[in-house]
């Protein structure tokens, strides 16, 4: 290969990982294109009801849902690796937005605006700080049962937030709630009762527009799945309110909003707003990011690709970044819409081209269809949405299977409808991180036997048919030996010791689980082996790995333990076991017989 062709290659390389579009779109075959089309539109025909939606729940005018879409799509399908995700708004984030938002302004609609695009824009150069830095494994610490727990927490707070807005009585709800705030904190269950305290004035065709939305909506999920159930219950509630004169009767409506798209600027940059936004807009990119990866995952069963965790954190910016320049909001992946694009066929980020392209179209032609859209129907759309994330049957198996999981998954739930969502965020985390310090303190522990008629070595605790070797103690490990749980890992090979019922000659670590050891550790394993030593037991291992065996020489513990007494296998730290013991009988043995 030539330098020229080097170059060219090394380039083309680069190109690739930074847009990964170049990896799949010069192999783009034509018969892809119908498909991905019509993918295109089904998506739209979704995103055009949601984004206007997800718009009231983050607390900006409905307008600025769409604002949010094209240059956030346009940025994942250049920048992100998966073939079938949507970038755009989502509910629970939205709602994180108009929470965090909300803490610095309440009572100014143009401040709120800005602050909601400057959030997406911090969120955006998170996603790109975590993406450079490989910071993707941060997101773990959002346990599966807690990041469940507050989405459905979420949710719940959701659908009582918008329950007004069908019944015309979010004027009264919203008083009863300013009565309470000034008691009590408002939580959850103190909005519910505003809810249905309030439920008595209920503004009849209101309650017809939005109750009839919501039926519509179910009944199309129910029997007509792949039918673009949003866009035609909003469009039918449109007509309705139009030739029944319905805006006229007190059904309130989106109303009049300009047509064409918004100008492209960088948010202004305030210092101290900067700062005060930065916890919502870290609760955002690990939600975001999580639920973003798992689109991607399900998408990538579907397609055959591969993932890019870290490269989708940078798709993930890039695509906030957008949002924010278009006076949008915080964006990300959407379960919903990625079911759409597999159902329709869709094959390529094509389909995200396309819909973005639509967008637009809407934004400069089509806005005047929906002058006339009333707000109950926006509220049964984000209903109908937040009802698919609530599903208490997960809280009910997970009780089956591990109660300390299902506890911190309720408490996440319970702590954002009680403390707030993003005080209940927070101790869903700080719940996941005592959860993992404590299991990582205190390991899984087995005591070894030999499976009758084999060579191979089983936890007694879980096959009574293992057989014991007497006078070597076989002890395995599963974890690094570190600083939070060395102490435990020498207590428990003493107690052990203590009460077995012949004496110990060997103590043989089984390895295979210990990748790492730390100065703790191996201060905890120095002072072991000595301890042991006096006592006339020796401490050998078995299996170690490269990482283990190399803290193991830094620290001269190999010269301590004895070069001997490391081996390949248990087997075999068991057979040189069993000679030195004959070799010692024999000497007894010959020293009586001498005497």
């Amino acid at each position: 290969m030539t330098e020229k062709e080097k170059s060219r290659s090394t380039l083309s390389k680069f190109l690739c990982s930074l847009l990964p579009i170049f990896t799949w779109l010069p192999r783009y075959q034509r018969a892809w294109l119908r498909t991905d089309i019509m993918a295109g539109l089904a998506v739209w025909a979704m995103m055009v009801p949601q984004a206007l939606a997800y718009a009231g729940i983050a607390g900006v005018p409905p307008i600025y849902g769409l604002y949010a879409v094209p240059l956030a799509m346009l940025a994942y399908a250049f920048f992100g690796t998966s073939r079938t995700m949507s970038a755009g708004p989502e509910s629970a984030i939205a709602i994180i937005s108009a929470v965090t938002v909300g803490a610095l302004v309440a009572q100014n609609p143009e401040e709120f605006i800005a602050l909601t695009s400057l959030l997406a824009l911090i969120v955006g150069v998170m996603f790109l700080l975590f993406g450079i830095f490989k910071l993707g494994w941060i997101a773990n610490f959002l346990a599966q049962p807690v990041l469940r727990g507050f989405t459905q927490g979420i949710a719940l707070i959701v659908i009582v937030s918008q329950i007004p807005l069908i019944f015309g009585t979010n004027l009264q709800y919203s008083n009863v709630v300013n009565e309470l705030s000034q008691i009590v904190h408002t939580g959850f269950f103190l909005k519910a009762w505003a809810v249905l305290a309030t439920l008595g004035e209920a503004h009849l065709a209101t309650t017809a527009i939005g109750l009839g939305a919501l039926v519509l909506l179910f009944l199309f999920k129910r029997f007509i799945p792949g039918a673009p159930s949003a866009l035609i219950a909003v469009l039918i509630t449109v007509l309705a309110v139009y030739f029944l004169g319905l805006e006229e009767n007190g059904v309130t409506v989106i109303g009049e909003v300009s047509t064409g798209i918004a100008a492209l600027s960088i948010p202004e940059l305030q210092f101290d707003k900067i700062i005060a936004l930065i916890p919502g807009a870290l609760a955002i990119v690990l939600l975001g990011y999580s639920v973003s990866l798992s689109v991607a995952a399900e998408g990538a069963q579907f397609t055959g690709e591969e993932i890019n965790p870290n490269q989708e954190l940078l798709a993930l910016g890039i695509s906030n970044i957008g949002a924010a320049v278009s006076s949008g909001f915080v964006v990300c992946g959407s379960l919903s819409r990625g079911v759409v694009i597999r159902r329709a066929g869709g094959r390529t980020q094509i389909v995200s081209i396309i819909n973005a392209g639509l967008v637009l179209i809407t934004l400069l032609f089509a806005l005047p269809l929906f002058y006339k859209l009333p707000d109950a129907a926006l509220a049964a759309v984000v209903i109908q949405a937040m009802l698919g994330l609530v599903n208490f049957n997960y809280f009910k198996k997970l009780y089956r299977i591990n109660r300390g999981e299902f506890a911190y998954g309720i408490s996440a739930l319970f702590g954002v409808l009680i403390l707030g969502i993003l005080q209940g965020v927070a101790l869903g985390v700080i719940l996941a991180l005592v959860v993992l310090i404590r299991r990582v303190s205190r390991p899984a522990t087995a005591v070894l036997g030999r499976l009758s008629g084999t060579n191979d070595f089983r936890d007694m605790n879980i096959y009574p048919e293992v057989v014991s070797t007497p006078g070597i103690l076989i002890f395995r490990f599963d974890a690094p030996i570190i600083f939070v749980n060395a102490r435990n890992f020498a207590d428990e090979v003493r107690k052990l010791i203590k009460d077995a019922k012949t004496p110990m000659h060997e103590v043989l670590i089984a390895a295979v689980q210990i990748n790492h050891l730390d100065s703790t550790g191996a201060d905890q394993l120095a002072k072991l082996q000595s301890e042991l030593e006096t006592k006339g037991i020796v401490l050998s291992i078995a299996e170690p790995k490269s990482g283990l065996m190399e803290a193991i020489k830094k620290t001269g513990l190999e010269e301590k333990i004895g070069v001997s007494n490391f081996y390949e296998s248990i087997e075999e730290g068991v057979q040189v076991f069993l000679q030195r013991k004959d070799q010692t009988a024999g000497e007894k043995v010959g020293s009586v017989e001498a005497e």
